[in-house]
């Protein structure tokens, strides 16, 4: 969301309509409980890490406030580090390799058959070696609903695809990514900058076997 600062003295924003945080590819601000919660830690021992108030982890988990993006970064990044420390995985152990791509000239009927060839529900979109969005299962069914199955056949991904999933590092923590897929479609793994790896939803069941 974007924020507007109440006053210079404050690191708290007002929460407002456009999803700022998200975009630049944070996790959820309402995860910061549930990782908190799972690591065992209290607000107290959190805000001293982060060097904030525990009123405002208290506000900021509330979902009263939200923080400045660079809190929250700080936030998730101490988070992250204290699940990585329980963890000996990282993304790049579950990610899959081979990662189906389609281009934003391709029609949706092409995602369809892409899919069902591959039995796999979402599909990113690359425009030469750059990820521009993403198609999925679901989608698909709004814009079907939308402008009805005639339209499939010509109805180009560049119109129609969602925006471009999360992107984490080949070695970020595998504990990080629960939180992170519980709000995408799919998660894009990077190495030196270049997309290696695509993990889904069930990808990260593989963590608890």
């Amino acid at each position: 969301m974007s924020s507007e600062k109440p006053n210079p003295d404050s690191d708290t924003y007002i929460l407002k309509p456009t999803p700022l945080i998200e975009n630049k590819m944070l996790p959820r601000i309402d995860s910061i409980k549930q990782m908190r919660i799972k690591i065992g830690i209290t607000q107290k021992k959190l805000a001293s890490l982060t060097g904030v108030s525990t009123s405002m982890i208290n506000q900021i988990e509330s979902g009263r406030s939200q923080p400045s993006y660079n809190t929250a970064k700080k936030i998730f990044d101490i988070l992250g580090d204290m699940e990585g420390k329980s963890s000996s995985h990282n993304a790049g152990d579950f990610c899959s390799r081979d990662i189906v791509k389609l281009k934003p000239t391709n029609t949706l009927h092409d995602a369809i058959k892409k899919m069902h060839q591959l039995s796999i529900s979402q599909i990113p979109v690359f425009e030469n070696n750059k990820v521009v969005g993403v198609v999925s299962e679901d989608g698909i069914v709004k814009h079907l609903a939308d402008v009805g199955e005639a339209e499939l056949k010509k109805a180009k991904l560049s119109d129609t695809m969602e925006p471009i999933p999360p992107i984490v590092d080949f070695d970020t923590p595998a504990n990080v990514l629960v939180p992170l897929i519980r709000y995408s479609k799919c998660i894009l793994v990077s190495k030196k900058s270049k997309i290696v790896g695509i993990i889904t939803a069930s990808d990260t069941l593989k963590m608890m076997e």
